[in-house]
């Protein structure tokens, strides 16, 4: 026999009459007492709730007892004829997989998604992986080895002079050596220079002295360190055997820096800036107007007058 809770009431067992009234007593009590248990303490809750409780019975014509009333009251107090979820189990697991079944079933699908995306993303990523390393494999073994190949032997049948030659092939042996080390951006840095010296070779132009009017045909420098010294210069634009003028990078012996540009001045000794000026006072044009030529096949311009190092780009 079950061991009666403490503090439950004891005596006689209830008759099943005075227990079904009880469980709606309890029913009631459920219904009713909210606001009643928040404001009140046990002694005077369990007194309000008999007083309520009586009044509703007796306005629903029935009679209720004290005794009822307290069993259902202590009832209450005990949970008697509440429902507790006992244990668990793999039963109750099956039972609330299959109630919620509908969003077990969205959420396996999610998941199979997901697991089906990042190995698609997976596969990709190593297709990818594996189609450039095979293209990097393919340029270092194939497509670079044969533009070095062109660009040298096409810019070999550029060049005239030596000097030409000997920079052609280094220019090759630079671009081996970097597809042996599998450094394709050096390989293709050579190339690219391979193409800019046969361009160079293909030039032909001469140096004209500008003579036209509005325009200087020479000027002079003071260097900041001999204030007494000056250095000469003539102004020169390279232009084809067809007339037009080219645009070529000029270093500027003031600051180094490099630019391409259309006229710029050489620096020449007095004897030959007095000779250009005194050709220039004769008639107010230069007669004798070409400072020196470039031939098709090589790199480097050959002077009719004499010259020195350096050019500057503006005066």
């Amino acid at each position: 026999m079950a061991e009666e809770p403490k503090g439950a009431p004891s005596g006689e067992s209830p008759k099943l009459d005075d227990l079904m009234l009880a469980m709606d007593v309890v029913d009631t009590l459920r219904h009713q007492d909210t606001l009643i248990e928040r404001e009140l303490g046990q002694e005077e809750r369990d007194v309000e709730l008999r007083r309520r409780l009586r009044e509703i019975y007796e306005g629903q014509g029935l009679e209720v007892t004290d005794r009822v009333l307290n069993q259902g009251i202590e009832a209450l107090r005990y949970s008697r004829f509440r429902y507790e979820r006992r244990g668990g189990g793999w039963q109750r697991a099956l039972a609330l997989t299959w109630v919620w079944r509908q969003q077990v079933a969205i959420g396996l699908a999610v998941v199979a998604l997901v697991v089906v995306g990042a190995f698609v993303w997976s596969s990709w990523q190593s297709s990818m992986a594996a189609q450039e390393t095979a293209r990097i494999e393919r340029e270092l073994t194939e497509i670079l080895p044969a533009a070095i190949s062109a660009a040298g032997q096409a810019a070999l049948d550029a060049a005239d002079d030596p000097a030409a030659i000997t920079a052609i092939e280094a220019l090759i042996s630079d671009g081996e050596a970097a597809l042996a080390r599998s450094d394709a951006d050096a390989a293709q840095t050579a190339i690219t220079a391979l193409e800019d010296i046969r361009g160079d070779l293909l030039l032909e132009y001469r140096l004209r002295i500008v003579s036209r009017p509005g325009e200087q045909t020479g000027v002079f420098r003071i260097p900041d360190v001999n204030q007494a010294a000056r250095n000469y210069y003539i102004i020169v634009e390279a232009v084809t055997p067809d007339g037009r003028v080219l645009t070529l990078p000029v270093t500027s012996e003031e600051d180094g820096s490099v630019a391409d540009v259309d006229i710029w001045a050489v620096r020449v000794p007095k004897a030959t800036y007095d000779a250009v000026a005194g050709d220039k006072r004769a008639d107010g044009i230069v007669d004798d107007d070409t400072l020196g030529v470039k031939s098709r096949g090589t790199l480097t311009e050959t002077y009719e007058m004499d010259v020195e190092d350096g050019r500057i780009r503006q005066w």
